[in-house]
């Protein structure tokens, strides 16, 4: 049986909140060994707008480019500065400052505010049992991992910010992933927000570090430009096909594995009986969440149909 656009973007979202789980804490290890942040989070970004480069070569994709409205190329741009840009420059900053958990929360708070955006300005809906899977996701991000230790501090606050600025870009990319390709959204991102953190760089004077890495350094940066090649092709693509709200709502699932790596490889398996809690009430709530999202648009088809 063919899966619906629908499924294959919940589908696709599971995946990515695999790798952003994963993401979140070898990078947490990844810019305390390359020691500047900036210079990490700039070098990676470039690589993968790179490749992503070569994904156009490679699928002849450059010649679209010239089809691309006057609009969209805005919007493409913004998606940049706003997705691609500042926020690695907070998050990378914000996450040498804190925990690998700290982080991994506050980032997976990004359904809240991917949701009321959505509500407010692409117009979903969303029902009371729905809000109330979204209070049940995030008491449970909150108990797996932080209600003993969380501060919002200086690091905390540069992620919350970069959070914010994620969910304004994936409102600004589902508008246009209407008439581009996720392809394309992805390399705008990539590609624009590579002359922000550049630029950064260059207004620092820490351009030069980029090549300046060793080998322990070159192979953190390696692994985590394959997460974030991972992420953006494979997000946007599940942006496309379902619902904002629906599909940063599963990405909630990436807190959990960051958690629970961290318990197994840093807390020597330690795990209390809130955590525990935790993680059954975030994967409560997004069976509450997509399965009352499923019934709703099961009642607007058959309504529809009648």
């Amino acid at each position: 049986m063919k899966l619906s656009n629908y499924h294959r973007g919940i589908g696709l979202a599971f995946l990515v909140s695999l790798i952003s789980g994963f993401s979140i804490f070898f990078s947490s290890f990844a810019v305390k060994v390359l020691k500047d942040p900036f210079v990490f989070t700039t070098l990676k970004n470039i690589i993968v707008a790179l490749i992503l480069c070569s994904f156009f070569i490679l699928y002849k994709k450059w010649s679209g480019l010239k089809l691309i409205k006057t609009g969209e190329w805005i919007y493409l741009i913004l998606i940049g500065i706003i997705g691609g840009g500042a926020p690695f420059l907070l998050f990378f900053k914000g996450l040498s400052m804190t925990s690998p958990i700290a982080g991994g929360f506050i980032h997976k708070t990004l359904f809240i505010w991917v949701s009321v955006l959505a509500i407010i300005f692409l117009k979903e809906k969303l029902g009371k049992i729905q809000w109330v899977a979204l209070g049940v996701l995030v008491l449970g991000n909150f108990l797996l991992g932080t209600f003993n230790s969380f501060r919002l501090g200086a690091g905390e606050t540069m992620i919350l910010l970069a959070t914010v600025l994620w969910a304004v870009e994936y409102i600004l990319a589902k508008k246009v992933l209407s008439n581009l390709d996720s392809l394309t959204v992805a390399w705008a991102r990539m590609f624009f927000g590579s002359f922000v953190l550049i630029s950064y760089l260059l207004i620092n004077g820490k351009a030069s570090q980029l090549l300046l890495l060793d080998k322990n350094q070159w192979g953190w940066t390696a692994l985590i430009t394959m997460f974030l090649l991972g992420y953006v092709t494979l997000w946007y693509k599940a942006l496309k096909l379902a619902p904002a709200s629906t599909v940063s709502s599963v990405l909630v699932l990436g807190s959990l594995i960051t958690t629970s790596l961290s318990l197994i490889f840093i807390n020597g398996f330690k795990i209390n009986s809130l955590q525990i809690g935790g993680m059954i009430l975030i994967i409560a709530g997004l069976f509450m969440f997509l399965a009352f999202r499923r019934k709703g648009q099961e009642i607007q088809r058959l309504a529809l149909s009648s």
